[in-house]
């Protein structure tokens, strides 16, 4: 029974994203599961939406090891859910830049020469619908479920070292952290979700830090142009043609561009 008010919100940078058939996309042959795909600023996401969940399968040319929950449905309050650990990235790459003289120091005396690097990266999620009421937009005021999202992103790196001299020493070997920082980052954020069929969408979203204290943008919608209207009877003029500049385009019913 809450009211949120963000009425006064003003805009200080625009996002567009596009919503498409995967199939329609440069790397649909690379997600075959995906049935809804976001395309913003050139970059294509890739989901799967089910009865109980929307997952992030892919961005562009790479997929994830495992889909990732970004959003469990249906969404009701009150309610809890967790995603526990899943593997997003575990992925090894011929070492191109570390060099061979790190060896003996991850080795410690072990190996010689640094083969591989292998990344991984694990991802949790807790979702927390904790309340419901309005929340009021420059757009409009829209009934809403707010979503807690706290999202934990584990990673570790590893160097693969050969021991040249004997063979007994190669193996995988924690890497250094002052050049692969590992550990534990954790991400919070309230939503505002509406079921409203003018906007069936994410109203609000604020980052926020481990007290809720806002420590991020403030993102909102502010327009959800669902589709485009056609009208077949207009009667257009366009001139001059051939142009240089500026091309006017005239319709019988006074709407006119430049």
């Amino acid at each position: 029974g809450q009211t949120w008010d963000f009425s006064t919100l003003q805009q200080n940078q625009v996002r567009i994203i596009e919503y498409l058939d995967p199939s329609l996309t440069p790397f649909a042959s690379m997600h075959p599961t995906s049935n809804i795909c976001t395309n913003e600023d050139g970059e294509y996401q890739y989901f799967k939406k089910s009865s109980t969940s929307v997952e992030i399968v892919g961005v562009d040319d790479q997929e994830v090891l495992s889909p990732v929950v970004i959003l469990p449905l249906p969404l009701t309050y009150p309610m809890q859910f967790s995603t526990g650990q899943v593997s997003v990235v575990d992925e090894s790459v011929e070492n191109a830049f570390v060099p061979d003289s790190l060896a003996p120091f991850v080795s410690l005396g072990a190996a010689h020469t640094v083969d591989s690097v292998n990344i991984q990266l694990m991802v949790e999620t807790d979702f927390n619908v904790d309340g419901y009421g309005d929340v009021i937009l420059p757009m409009g005021t829209f009934p809403v479920l707010r979503l807690s999202v706290i999202n934990t992103n584990i990673q570790n790196v590893y160097l693969y070292c050969t021991d040249t001299i004997l063979g007994t020493g190669s193996a995988w070997y924690p890497a250094p952290q002052q050049l692969f920082p590992s550990g534990t980052q954790t991400d919070y954020a309230f939503q505002w979700w509406s079921n409203d069929p003018l906007v069936k969408f994410a109203l609000v979203n604020i980052e926020v830090d481990e007290f809720g204290n806002n420590d991020g943008d403030v993102q909102f919608l502010t327009n959800n142009m669902t589709s485009f209207e056609e009208n077949n009877d207009l009667n257009f003029s366009i001139f001059p043609v051939p142009a240089t500049y500026n091309l006017t385009i005239e319709s019988a019913e006074n709407l006119k561009t430049d």
